[in-house]
């Protein structure tokens, strides 16, 4: 996968940039960086799928007209699995296709040529509305995690969470498919080595069918736990 990831880790919310136009990959890339943004750039839609693994976003600034596929038939995919915000670009401007980009799932549609201090606006103001609207994060089409009142939802069934619980899950799906030390979550809620494991252990008593050999939140040898996610 070809990717631009600017990291800086004092910075807030993460977005991913797709667009096929490297000038303005690179252009928007170093702006929005400069602008107190975590930034992972990409080329098409399948390099974002791979992103979209990897990372967990707060926006996804989307090209339509992309190599492949469509940014509108990569938005109604997503849509059934996520709520992350998107905000599209494009060339064709007309009432229609802004219309069908909101209709595919778009939470704003810019036309290019476009302002970028404009851009910057849509995104602060797409971030703080959809964070409001939203207390949860999707891990799959299946399953909710509710942040705000520390729920899990899976299917139909609702399990609840103690707020260690929820931080650490909300901590692991930030870094899902990787592992995380014993030692980050230690600092993360305060509490010694020891204390946990018996999270952890607690935790997958909740979210795994069977805890001795869970699926979802697995050791990784000498490294801690990982939250392994398929999508």
């Amino acid at each position: 996968m070809h990717t631009t990831t600017s990291f800086d880790m004092t910075e807030k919310h993460h977005l991913l940039l797709v667009d096929d136009d490297y000038r303005i990959r690179s252009l928007l890339n170093k702006y929005l960086v400069q602008n107190g943004y975590l930034v992972t750039s990409v080329a098409d839609t399948t390099e974002a799928r791979k992103a979209l693994m990897l990372f967990k976003f707060d926006l996804i600034i989307l090209d339509v007209l992309l190599p492949k596929e469509l940014g509108t038939e990569f938005a109604q995919e997503l849509r059934k699995v996520s709520k992350v915000a998107i905000l599209m670009l494009t060339a064709m401007g007309t009432p229609e296709e802004r219309i069908k980009g909101l209709e595919s799932g778009a939470d704003d549609y810019m036309s290019k040529p476009f302002d970028p201090k404009e851009l910057l606006l849509r995104i602060e103001r797409i971030i703080a509305r959809t964070k409001n609207n939203y207390g949860h994060t999707l891990l799959n089409s299946e399953v909710k995690l509710d942040i705000k009142r520390h729920t899990l939802q899976i299917n139909e069934m609702i399990i609840t969470l103690n707020a260690s619980e929820t931080k650490i899950l909300d901590f692991m799906i930030e870094n899902k498919n990787h592992p995380v030390s014993r030692e980050s979550l230690a600092k993360l809620l305060k509490i010694n080595l020891r204390s946990v494991d018996v999270q952890i252990k607690r935790l997958r008593q909740k979210i795994e069918s069977d805890i001795e050999k869970p699926v979802f939140l697995q050791t990784v040898r000498g490294k801690g736990y990982a939250l392994f996610i398929d999508w």
